[in-house]
């Protein structure tokens, strides 16, 4: 595998039926498109992944890997991440953006002074959130991927716009964000 960026596309889950196909928790935008990139990776980049789906059903794509014809195949492989290289992805849409062209940019003020790096999207159910490692620390602070902390995203120059919020102060004047001024 080359050191090209890779982005996760999906999740191996539960074996499904007695012929070894499997549970996949599809990350594509059509579920189905799991399949459409060719054949996958595992997390290492050392195992490859011939995918084709079965069906769809509301909980994700029932599939089948190529060489697995049973069930007891079938759930060794249960918790496999499957990567596609980014390179083989067409290019976002306007205003969307895939997390392994984020991750790594520098983030900067408005002004142009250096933040931090992008070190992952995160989304815990209410929106993306980058983490971002502010300069010279190893704490990380997480921003809403919103237009009104990350007015923009400029990948050709190769670095985010980050507002960051401000910290809370309490009746004293003490910033009340992590429980330690700065």
């Amino acid at each position: 595998m080359s050191d090209s960026k890779r982005v996760l596309l999906g999740r191996i889950g539960s074996a499904h039926g007695l012929k070894g196909e499997l549970f996949v928790h599809s990350f594509a935008e059509v579920p189905e498109d799991i399949a459409a990139y060719g054949p996958l990776t595992d997390a290492a980049g050392q195992r490859t992944f011939d995918v084709a789906v079965v069906r769809v059903t509301d909980k994700g794509v029932i599939a089948r890997v190529a060489g697995v014809s049973d069930r007891t195949q079938a759930e060794t492989l249960k918790g496999t991440e499957l990567w596609v290289e980014r390179n083989r992805l067409g290019e976002a849409e306007e205003g969307e953006f895939y997390h392994a062209d984020l991750i790594g940019l520098p983030a900067v003020a408005p002004g142009g002074q250096p933040i931090g790096q992008i070190v992952a999207v995160q989304n815990y159910g209410a929106g993306d959130l980058l983490e971002i490692r502010l300069v010279g620390s190893r704490r990380t602070e997480l921003v809403a991927f919103t237009d009104a902390f990350v007015p923009e995203v400029d990948l050709s120059a190769g670095r985010v716009v980050v507002r960051l919020p401000e910290a809370e102060k309490n009746d004293d004047g003490i910033e009340n964000d992590d429980g330690e001024p700065t």
